[in-house]
């Protein structure tokens, strides 16, 4: 499928930060660069809605981080982390992006998703049924084969590591005795 991209094109960006967050940090011990992905994302179109689904921890210490995404114009949606009895950690996101995704859906040309998490290949199915274009930006190291395959545009972001990522970019490379 061929993937217009043009000005007038209404556009949605929903980031599972998340889901990059913990990509970049295991793959290349380094944070996103979101401002350069709500950037790329946004590729010249008419931005109508950017979202960050994001998560309160016990100490507070994400708030510097919220308030960066707010000044790029991307509007925060936060949820406290539950800890269950066993002491395990949940904070997933996964509905209320689907949600919101599919409730603008009408009013946009374009919904990009920032996440490489294949629970949302049934979402991208539905907004592509509905007429919507459907792109995923996130690193393929770490993306669903499925959710690249069935988007209608992918973009890696591990192929421009100096564009999408802040601090360490360790390189998974290992030389080769001869």
């Amino acid at each position: 499928m061929t993937v217009t991209k043009h000005p007038q094109q209404r556009v949605a960006v929903f980031i599972d930060t998340q889901n990059l967050y913990h990509s970049a940090k295991n793959l290349y011990g380094a944070k996103v660069n979101f401002k350069n992905l709500l950037e790329d994302a946004v590729a010249g179109r008419q931005l109508i809605r950017a979202k960050a689904y994001v998560v309160n921890t016990e100490g507070g210490e994400e708030q510097p981080f919220f308030e960066a995404l707010e000044k790029l114009g991307i509007d925060i949606k936060t949820k406290d982390i539950q800890i269950f009895a066993g002491g395990a950690k949940k904070a997933d996101w996964d509905v209320g992006l689907a949600i919101d995704a599919i409730a603008i859906a009408q009013k946009i040309d374009a919904v990009v998703l920032a996440t490489g998490d294949g629970d949302f290949v049934p979402l991208v199915k539905y907004l592509q049924a509905q007429e919507c274009q459907v792109e995923v930006i996130s690193f393929a190291r770490s993306s669903s084969g499925m959710l690249k395959e069935t988007a209608d545009d992918f973009i890696d972001m591990g192929q421009d590591k100096k564009r999408y990522l802040i601090g360490n970019h360790r390189n998974k490379v290992t030389s080769r005795k001869k």
